[in-house]
């Protein structure tokens, strides 16, 4: 897999870059969890997700966060990494500028940017949010949510409790004109250890292929 450096707000970032054939192929981004808690576009979760894309046809992109790895800069408290996922997402429309469909995904502190950056990005087709840590950021930014998207959390998370997440689903169910799929995933841990991954990255892509065949928001 191509390792790509593209410019981001604070320098270069670094990255990993898995084009299609198709020159109208869907892209993807895949965002990492936190990056002060050993978080970086290697981490296990983020890997499969970027595979899992692929394989259904998408280019896809994951990268390191400001600090991280060969990345430039050093942690904003989301706030520059929400414009690096920003400068990640322009690096990846200007490599594939025929393609029909945007997702995002993004795995804990990757969700909470990968929400944010779907009120931004009026493109995004569509989003994938794994182990949302909704009891450690306000995600009330999301009114409305612009897009459709699958909010897939374990039972048995410590690090973001499954009932936090299950009162921001509800509050997104709320919300008329897109429609909020959530799993959960009974024994599943915050990083969906074995084996609990591969069932997970079944679910996304189960629902990323519905999706994708259905032309909905």
């Amino acid at each position: 897999m191509p390792e790509v450096i593209f410019p981001g707000p604070e320098g270069r970032l670094e990255g990993r870059y898995h084009p299609q054939k198709a020159k109208d192929a869907p892209i993807a981004i895949i965002l990492h969890p936190h990056p002060q808690f050993g978080g970086t576009m290697n981490n296990r979760v983020v890997y499969n997700l970027h595979y899992a894309f692929h394989q259904m046809g998408f280019t896809v992109l994951r990268f390191n966060f400001r600090g991280v790895g060969r990345s430039q800069g050093e942690y904003d408290q989301g706030i520059g990494e929400l414009s690096d996922a920003a400068s990640a997402l322009d690096y990846l429309q200007s490599m594939n500028p025929n393609s029909k469909h945007c997702w995002v995904a993004g795995f804990s502190f990757g969700a909470w940017i990968g929400m944010q950056l779907l009120m931004r990005r009026p493109e995004i087709t569509g989003f994938i949010s794994v182990s949302p840590p909704a009891n450690m950021y306000d995600f009330s930014f999301l009114a409305p949510c612009p897009a459709s998207g699958l909010v897939i959390n374990g039972t048995a998370d410590r690090v973001a409790k499954p009932q936090d997440t299950r009162i921001l689903v509800d509050k997104l169910h709320e919300q008329k004109g897109i429609t909020i799929t959530h799993e959960e995933a009974e024994g599943a841990g915050h990083f969906f250890e074995d084996p609990h991954m591969d069932p997970m990255i079944d679910s996304v892509q189960t629902y990323v292929r519905r999706r994708l065949t259905e032309n909905t928001r």
